[in-house]
């Protein structure tokens, strides 16, 4: 079974090998082991995030190892390949819909962490369980931005000045941000330090007061909630098992591509006609 339909796997799937380098084989008599290609590799990995969130024993068999799933991941996160395939797809998207960048919502959300790690602390909603947080930078239509991981006793105001600056990062890529934009946050956000870093990085702090119940519609604050939903559709950030932060942020990149590339077709599907356009919109 598939773990995405083959009209977002397969452009996903090609950009990816058109990043890796051209691997030369230095075995001086030829006669070691063939090695799994690397679009074998790369599904099985998007099955061990999407489908099962479990071990990678899972989705290993006689043709493709689970050492050989992990030794190309560390391969790969060593080359940053995935990072660079993720700001492909936003650039792309920015340049076929467009990045509504003028209006930003940012929120966390607590998953379980069982396996402890980098990422992971007592969760405050779970009994101080082991649990990891995901601090959510979306623009106004949900396409993920920046996805931050941290563990998860640490409140959400603490994580906004690291979300924001890895969001600065992408103006070589994006081009120059809007001006004054408006950022919409919840009642988690509403300390004096966070009002006071917003001011000072020109940007227009939308926040909840603290004690008041306001619809999550108010601010188009839903829009984060719905990425967040998205993210936690992948098995494996759902419930997260991985120890080290740069293999959480190598799922974390995954999936934002899959969701961006999703958002990216079924908007495209209307305004464009390319030979592989699927025949509904509705990508699940």
């Amino acid at each position: 079974m598939a773990a995405v339909p083959s009209s977002l796997l397969g452009p996903v799937r090609d950009q990816f090998l058109a990043l890796l380098p051209v691997r030369e084989d230095r075995h001086p008599l030829g006669c070691h082991n063939p090695r799994i290609a690397d679009a074998v590799v790369f599904d099985r990995l998007v099955q061990v995030l999407v489908v099962f969130g479990c071990g990678y024993e899972r989705v290993a068999d006689e043709h493709c190892s689970a050492t050989t799933l992990r030794r190309r991941r560390d391969e790969w996160i060593a080359l940053g390949v995935m990072e660079h395939l993720r700001l492909l797809v936003l650039t792309a998207y920015d340049r076929m819909i467009g990045l509504e960048l003028d209006h930003l919502v940012a929120d966390g959300c607590i998953v379980k962490a069982p396996s402890g790690g980098e990422c992971a602390g007592k969760s405050p909603v779970d009994r101080a369980k082991q649990g990891m947080k995901r601090s959510q930078l979306t623009e106004a239509q949900g396409i993920p931005l920046v996805t931050e991981p941290a563990p998860a006793n640490i409140r959400d105001h603490t994580l906004l000045p690291p979300t924001l600056n890895r969001y600065a990062s992408l103006e070589k890529d994006l081009g120059p941000p809007p001006m004054r934009p408006r950022l919409s946050l919840d009642a988690g956000y509403d300390y004096r330090v966070v009002h006071d870093g917003l001011a000072d990085k020109n940007i227009d702090a939308r926040i909840v007061p603290r004690g008041a119940k306001v619809p999550i519609q108010t601010g188009g604050r839903w829009v984060v909630e719905r990425t967040n939903s998205w993210m936690n559709n992948f098995g494996r950030l759902r419930r997260c098992t991985e120890r080290r932060r740069a293999i959480v942020d190598f799922f974390l990149a995954v999936a934002s591509v899959i969701i961006t590339m999703r958002c990216l077709i079924r908007r495209a599907w209307t305004r464009y006609r390319w030979d592989t356009r699927p025949r509904t919109p509705r990508i699940r």
